[in-house]
């Protein structure tokens, strides 16, 4: 009965302890973060398909080079290690792609923060200044002004419609840009031709640097590639040869081929970490 007692008397403090002490309440983020490869999927300018689209993709590429090889060599540890290479294509092609996109839309920011700038100078407000982008601004963004033109007209709410821009950009740049003109609108000021101008003089100096850079850079990446490539693309000729399929069924040939595996991914990633330069991340998503 005491320990009863005391167990109660217990609880009851503890409650007590608790009630002084209030948790703020998290803030409910007012729309779902999408996955990195929903991201890497607009980067690339992909709309209609989505990650698990990519990841089906990615299987179905695997199977058909894997069943493929395995009816050329009659070996399947060969064929597994090409078909794991296999359905890597796609997810390294949509990164080609993403890479390559964010690399053409950095030459045109600077204008179209130039077009913004003339804009407002001219005395149109915000909205008005993005909206004119559809007609004025480069062409590859075009359509996605004309999007924001049509969201903004037909709810009249330019945050909603300024976040739905950010989501169909997904472009680190972009999310800088339109961050810089949203904080402007809340707050107010007058000094939003001269951030502009020092914004667009920033991405050019920016860009140009990059350019450079990525150009020394590209011996390191074809260097990498080619290590890695060479040896399997020797197993891939001999593996033509009834004599060395035979020997990559057993248990040591198998071996031999996940060694190597793990040996030529790592290496690779540790050649391309080395020569790598930072890429730009959506911090302001």
């Amino acid at each position: 009965m005491s320990a009863a007692v005391g167990l109660i008397l217990g609880m009851g403090l503890l409650l007590l302890w608790q009630s002084c002490w209030s948790t703020p309440a998290r803030p409910r983020s007012r729309r779902r973060r999408t996955g990195y490869l929903d991201d890497l999927l607009r980067q690339a300018g992909i709309e209609r398909v989505k990650a698990p689209g990519l990841l089906v993709s990615c299987a179905v590429t695997g199977s058909c080079v894997m069943l493929l090889l395995f009816i050329l060599t009659l070996s399947l540890p060969i064929a597994a290690c090409f078909g794991l290479f296999g359905s890597a294509v796609p997810y390294a092609l949509v990164r080609f792609q993403a890479r390559r996109r964010r690399a053409s839309l950095a030459e045109l920011w600077p204008d179209v923060v130039d077009h913004l700038r003339s804009a407002i100078r001219a005395g149109l407000s915000l909205p008005e200044a993005l909206i004119q982008l559809a007609g004025n601004g480069p062409e590859e963004l075009r359509g996605y002004f004309r999007s924001f033109a049509a969201d903004y007209r037909a709810g009249g709410n330019f945050e909603d419609s300024l976040t739905r821009l950010k989501d169909n950009l997904a472009d680190p740049v972009a999310d800088r840009i339109i961050e810089a003109l949203r904080i402007t609108r809340q707050v107010g000021g007058t000094d939003l031709g001269r951030l502009l101008g020092t914004l667009a003089g920033f991405l050019r100096e920016n860009a140009r640097t990059r350019s450079e850079l990525l150009a020394r850079q590209s011996w390191t990446v074809n260097a990498a590639r080619l290590a890695v490539g060479a040896p399997w693309a020797v197993l891939l000729l001999l593996a033509a040869r009834p004599e060395t399929a035979a020997a990559y069924n057993s248990a040591a040939g198998a071996t031999v081929l996940v060694a190597g595996i793990g040996i030529s991914v790592l290496c690779y990633r540790l050649m391309m970490r080395i020569g790598a330069l930072p890429e730009d991340v959506r911090v302001l998503r």
